[in-house]
């Protein structure tokens, strides 16, 4: 691991995901196996370098004195859901099929909205995960 590789701002701030998982060891190799993530802690909490960003794992647990009335916990309902990780790329079709075989299960087929191409992934805890391909770029004022 390069200091390059871990989220540590020098200046400014960089943005991490946190997802509460039920088994970090499992949600690791979802991530490693599936998108090419790159593991820079193995665990408590797992931290990864996926594409330009990075993602923290760990699981969830009651109130701390510097968040003293939030319990953290893996998603409850699937179905319900108020923030998702968000993966643009080049190719979905080529993604969908690559991803698919690397055993991410796909909600739908990718479908056509216009100005993008889009699916829906959950990994092992259920979080969602939109995969989408820009078709158009943003409108002129």
């Amino acid at each position: 691991m390069t200091d390059n590789d871990f989220p540590a701002p020098e200046s400014g701030f960089v943005i991490t995901h946190f997802l509460v998982v039920s088994d970090q060891d499992r949600s690791r190799e979802y991530y490693r196996s599936v998108f090419g993530a790159k593991v820079l802690i193995e665990r408590d909490p797992v931290i990864m370098k996926i594409a330009n960003s990075w993602l923290v794992l760990n699981v969830g647990g009651g109130p701390t004195d510097d968040k003293p009335a939030v319990t953290l916990a893996p998603p409850a309902d699937p179905n319900h859901t108020s923030a998702f990780l968000n993966i643009r790329v080049a190719d979905i079709a080529a993604a969908y099929r690559e991803w698919s075989a690397k055993g991410a299960e796909f909600l739908t087929e990718p479908k056509d909205h216009g100005r993008e191409i889009r699916a829906y992934i959950r990994d092992p805890d259920g979080h969602l995960i939109e995969v989408g391909q820009t078709t158009a770029g943003p409108s002129a004022p």
